[in-house]
């Protein structure tokens, strides 16, 4: 039997406790044949949509098959196990927030206008999905290595965008401040825990912790105290952590 279909076989086994039979190899033998009608993308945002009704914990490689219809051969076919499965999830959920983050990052403005946009995107907005997910994500990564490296990338991601945009006013004056780096992490941190005040204990209305992290990140920019504060209400994709 080839190296790759023993992996599937031996996976199953674990996930599933079935018994390893020479029907069980024969279909996993098989899905060199069958793996062009599904693609690997497919099953992870199949993954992703799952996570996110039940969460990481409650998420195994069988639910994803059940979500597509195949078998859960199929799924360990393309990933080796349910902990890369569902890290790849999370990376690919969190790749359209980043997106817009990069845009919003990227404009021809001036650094406040950005830093603005930036504030607006990090903490949970309507439903709060994307936080929902990543908070879900810090919890399973204390047991899981491959979840809790794909949670510290996608942080260090956004750390890096907002990192950026303070560096970019202190440098055209606008901002001032005596270390950009750790005004940014700074800033980061603090939303960080007002997105898990809001999210996860609700001890604080969004509109509150959207006022104070302006008025935080204004002063230790030495900006006016209400130069960052939302002056409309514009949907935003929410913040993934860490």
């Amino acid at each position: 039997m080839p190296e790759r279909a023993q992996r599937v076989v031996e996976r199953l086994r674990i996930e599933r406790s079935v018994p390893i039979s020479g029907r069980n190899i024969t279909s996993v033998v098989c899905m060199g044949r069958r793996r062009a009608d599904l693609r690997r993308d497919e099953i992870l945002r199949a993954a992703a949509a799952v996570v996110g009704r039940q969460g990481f914990a409650r998420t195994r490689a069988a639910d994803v098959a059940a979500e597509l219809g195949v078998s859960t051969a199929l799924v360990f076919y393309h990933f080796d196990s349910k902990e890369r499965l569902l890290s790849e999830a999370f990376d690919l959920a969190a790749e359209e927030d980043l997106e817009r983050l990069e845009r919003a990052v990227s404009r021809n403005t001036d650094a406040t206008r950005r830093l603005r946009a930036v504030l607006r995107m990090y903490l949970p907005t309507g439903s709060g999905i994307g936080w929902t997910r990543d908070i879900d994500a810090w919890a399973e990564g204390l047991f899981s290595p491959e979840i809790r490296e794909a949670s510290r990338r996608l942080d260090a991601r956004w750390r890096s965008a907002l990192e950026r945009v303070v560096v970019d006013g202190v440098e055209s004056g606008e901002f001032s401040c005596d270390d950009p780096k750790a005004a940014a992490l700074r800033i980061a941190v603090m939303l960080d825990g007002l997105g898990v005040a809001v999210q996860v204990r609700g001890t604080l209305g969004r509109a509150r912790s959207a006022r104070w992290i302006a008025q935080y990140a204004a002063q230790l920019l030495g900006l006016p105290a209400d130069a960052l504060t939302p002056t409309t209400t514009v949907p935003q994709p929410s913040r993934p952590s860490p």
